[in-house]
This record gives structure tokens, sequence and C-alpha cells, in this order.
């Protein structure tokens, strides 16, 4: 097992029980087959609990094995709304999160409330939400995206008619770019850690080793920066990339490039460097990390395989109404592609 690097490592740390990350690892694949459980990490998470995980991916790709996979239960290794999604398209299932208070900043700045009063001010637009949102919000949306989607959602819907995207304002300013639509308004809502990936740090970043490639995810504050930059010509065009993670580690596995400097969490950079050990990724920002995603730990994977707990439940009503958002955007997601 690589170090830990820049995690923290109590948190990262070797449970008690445990002689090695090997003896905790079978363990973990015992515990899940004794449970008929499927374990899905994303990929902000622990690299610990990366590799003890049957699936790691994004959102997209975690959704999509959810309402296929033959196991009874689910044990999601995310974030809320994940194990919510997961909830909502396999409603039989039991789905369980290792510790429920595992947050997301992004979709805790607007909740049911705040979309419907939205809505009353935009009668007859779209609602489009990413995927970092509650069930209660998807119950009120028309059709959820990812990062690699939402642009292909957005161009779906009507020109003439008017689209409300949340909650992230940085992907909303991507797809407006993409698109050059004009009658699209977005909601004031940033992940924290990807807010904090600022120009400042891309711009240093890039002085510092000119020829390497990079890789930048729509939510950065920075993406626009990057943009920019390349422009300007200050970046060479063919060498920047704004990326969903799913799309990220597509262009790892075909890169031949000597380095890639990475603009988003650095849970990705496991992922990466396991795609390709060939090229050195690095992270424009080291310290963009997810306090949520890391809340799980490995001790508390064992607890909820041990003990089933916590258990994600959705309303039935709500699960209905958000499942139809769902499942739209299952369908027009692009394989590989994701938040």
């Amino acid at each position: 097992m690589e170090s830990v690097g820049v995690y923290d490592r109590e948190t990262a740390g070797l449970p008690a029980d445990f002689a090695d990350w090997t003896e905790w690892r079978e363990e973990v694949r015992r515990l899940a087959r004794q449970k008929d459980a499927v374990i899905l990490a994303h990929n902000y998470q622990l690299p610990q609990i990366q590799d003890a995980a049957d699936h790691v991916g994004d959102s997209l790709a975690l959704s999509r094995i959810a309402a296929s996979t033959p196991e009874s239960m689910i044990v999601f290794a995310g974030v809320h709304f994940m194990a919510e999604t997961a909830k909502i398209l396999a409603p039989e299932k039991k789905v369980i999160i290792p510790d429920a208070r595992a947050g997301c900043s992004l979709a805790d700045t607007i909740n049911a409330d705040q979309l419907r009063a939205w809505k009353a001010e935009h009668p007859g637009a779209v609602v489009v939400a990413y995927v970092n949102t509650t069930a209660e919000v998807k119950a009120e949306t028309d059709i959820c995206c990812t990062s690699s989607n939402a642009v292909e959602v957005v161009e779906s819907i009507p020109a003439d008619q008017e689209v409300l995207f949340l909650p992230d304002m940085f992907l909303a300013a991507h797809v407006r770019r993409t698109t050059g639509r004009t009658n699209m308004y977005n909601w004031m809502g940033e992940c924290h850690v990807h807010a904090g990936i600022s120009p400042k740090d891309l711009e240093a970043a890039v002085r510092a080793d000119q020829d390497a490639e990079l890789y930048v995810h729509p939510e950065c504050g920075c993406s626009t920066s990057a943009l920019w930059l390349t422009s300007a010509g200050d970046l060479p065009a063919e060498r920047t990339h704004i990326l969903s993670t799913g799309s990220m580690l597509d262009e790892a596995r075909k890169s031949t490039a000597r380095k890639v400097l990475v603009a988003t969490e650095i849970g990705m950079l496991h992922q990466l460097r396991k795609a390709n050990d060939h090229t050195d990724f690095q992270p424009v920002n080291p310290q963009a990390s997810c306090k949520f995603m890391k809340m799980i730990t490995p001790q508390k994977l064992i607890n909820a395989l041990q003990t089933e707990t916590d258990v994600v439940d959705v309303a039935p009503e709500v699960a209905a109404r958000a499942r139809r958002a769902v499942e739209r955007m299952v369908a027009i997601g692009r394989p590989g592609g994701g938040e």
C-alpha cells in the first residue's frame, strides 16, 4: 500500500485489530460476501477504501452499478446524496453508508423549498440539477446531470425554453460557455473543495512546470482561468483539458505525458496513478481534500459491514419523483463520463 501522503494519517490509519492492510482488506471482502453486499467507493475516497471496494468510480458510473447490481445490500463509501441516489435507483435493496454525517457542501447550498420558490419565479422553465443534490431537490427536478453530460442535457432542451441550472455556479458557467445559451439561470452554489482550487494555484502550478498537461474539473473556481490562459496563449490548448473525473481517467489511460497537473479533489490521484504508472500526476492544490469524503474511514467501513448501519432511506413518494430525473440522467450520460 502506498503511503498516505497528504491524507490525515489518523483518519486513514489501519484499525487496531489488524496486522496489515492485506488482512484488513481480506476481512472487508469476507464480510461483504457474508452479507451479500457490494461495496461502491467514490474516486475521492481514501486510497485504502478504494482498494477494498468492488467498484470505484464517479457518481454516474456508481449510479448505474447501483441500479443493476445483483447483491441485496449496497455499502456506499461516499457522501450521503450518493447513497440516497443508490436507494432511489434500487429501492428494494438495503443501502448502507459508513457514516451518515458525510454530507456535501455543494448539496447543502439549496433545499427543496428554495428550489420551489425559484421555480415559481420562472414558470415553464426546465430544471436541471447536478447530481450533487439531496433526494428532495431531485424530486423537484426535471432532469439530473453530471459534469460530463451537463452540456448534452442542456442542449437537449428546446432553445427557446428557460433553464434553471443548480446548484454549482462554476459548472453552470462551463455549460453556458460551451452551449452559448443565454436563457439559462444558475444557482450560486459551490463545492468548498473545488472553489478552493484558485486561479492563483493554477497559474503558479503552470508556471512551475510549463511542459505539463493540465486536467481541470469544471466545478473548480479555476476552470475559467484555465480557459482564459488557453485563449490568451499562455497555456497550450492541446495540453489543457476540462474534464469530469470519469473523463480524467479516460484521458489518463491514453496519456503519454511526462507530467499532469490535476485540479480536483486529491483522492482522484490514486485512480489516475493506477491507470497510468508512466505519468507523474500531481495536484494543483495538495490541500484540496474533502473532509466529508474522508469521514468514511477503514474502521467505519468494517463497522458498517458488521452492524449494517447507517441505513439510508428515502420516502417512497420522494423517491418516485426523484427517480424520473435520475433515470433521465443515466439514460443520457455517455459511457465513462460522470461527476
